[in-house]
């Protein structure tokens, strides 16, 4: 059994900010298996809330393998409907092909026979959200970030970073980065690991899309460079 998705579409749009965080903390510089969860999680099946929190541990927990050792994400600070999922979603798009719908906190990765693995996300906020088809142009791991002039305007403190910030934790790319491209231009506009949980959910980047870290390298793992991304409108 799974949950139903409305159906995705394509749409005209452009991108052209790159990503910021609304806070001038840490946090804003953040935001700067599948099946088991949705199966788990159904109403009908029976399943506990402490159930569903148990397998969500297992699946948001450390990765210490990494090049910087992830920790888990204490999931009770992310609503449970944002745990990644497979759900029913109706879509002509190509199976591979990413959709984002920031109106609902959502990344879906079609699948192809009538589903989709579904990822919870952060998103743009008010002022910062955009739509249309993009693609990836280019994949990264543990990237070195560097502050957009126009962030840096807004965001003097963000001046120190203008030669780039080496990648970690603390870095606003995570351990995965998906730039998104139009038109063989590079947006500035990612998809990109966060490590904050309380920001699933939420609209609080540039225009930019976090996943956990976690959900991102799944993500990151299934999508070559040149695979399709619809961001849906707000």
């Amino acid at each position: 059994m799974m949950t139903d998705d409305r159906k995705a579409g394509g749409l005209d749009g452009r991108g052209r900010l790159g990503c910021e965080a609304a806070l001038l903390s840490r946090r804003s510089f953040l935001a700067g298996s599948a099946l088991g969860i949705g199966a788990l999680s159904l109403g009908g099946c029976g399943t506990t809330d402490t159930l569903l929190m148990a397998e969500a541990a297992k699946t948001y927990g450390p990765m210490p393998n990494e090049k910087f050792p992830i920790p888990a994400v204490d999931v009770s600070k992310v609503n449970p409907k944002y745990y990644r999922r497979t759900v029913q979603y109706a879509s002509s798009e190509a199976p591979g092909t990413i959709v984002v719908d920031p109106a609902n906190y959502y990344v879906y990765r079609i699948e192809g026979d009538g589903t989709a693995t579904r990822y919870g996300a952060n998103v743009g906020r008010q002022g910062f959200l955009w739509n249309g088809d993009a693609y990836v142009g280019r994949k990264s791991e543990w990237a070195t970030w560097t502050p957009p002039k126009e962030m840096i305007r807004r965001q003097p403190e963000a001046a120190k970073y203008a030669r780039g910030m080496p990648g970690g934790l603390d870095n606003p790319l995570g351990a995965r980065t998906l730039h998104l491209y139009q038109n063989g231009a590079y947006t500035l506009y990612t998809i990109y690991a966060s490590s904050d949980a309380e920001s699933i959910g939420t609209g609080i980047t540039s225009g930019c899309v976090g996943l956990l870290s976690q959900d991102m390298i799944h993500l990151y793992a299934r999508t070559p460079v040149k695979t399709k991304v619809v961001v849906l409108p707000a």
